[in-house]
């Protein structure tokens, strides 16, 4: 009776165990898809449907591709963007002012400038 029970918890633990660590392991590759497929977005140049260079594409935030264009950035949704082995190719009309406001918002959240002389002062607050 007792070797029944022990085998019934062996058998139980086994099976609960496979299905537990499956689980992981499917939530684990897709966050490995996706950060593989947004990794591939970055340092490529994007081109408007015209074929006409707009910049390089230097992060994404959330569900928008971020592009550096000479001294500004730009912003553009995912779901505009159509990847290609080299470059990223933005479908349908390119909206510069909506670009150019998302990407500042980027800019003020993100990104910092760096300095090399920094004064003495910000060094301090930062270490």
């Amino acid at each position: 009776m007792i070797s029944k029970i022990t085998l019934l918890l062996l058998t139980s633990e086994y099976i609960g165990g496979l299905f537990f660590f499956s689980k992981k392991k499917e939530i684990t590759e897709t966050k490995k898809n996706i950060e593989t497929a947004e990794s591939s977005m970055i340092c490529k140049f994007v081109l408007d449907g015209t074929g006409k260079k707009i910049g390089e594409s230097v992060s994404i935030d959330h569900d928008v591709l971020i592009i550096k264009s000479r001294s500004q950035f730009l912003g553009v949704p995912l779901k505009h963007v159509e990847p290609g082995e080299k470059t990223l190719v933005v479908k349908g009309l390119f909206d510069y002012t909506k670009a150019y406001e998302m990407g500042e918002k980027w800019r003020k959240e993100s990104y910092r400038e760096m300095n090399q002389h920094d004064s003495s002062e910000e060094k301090s607050k930062r270490l």
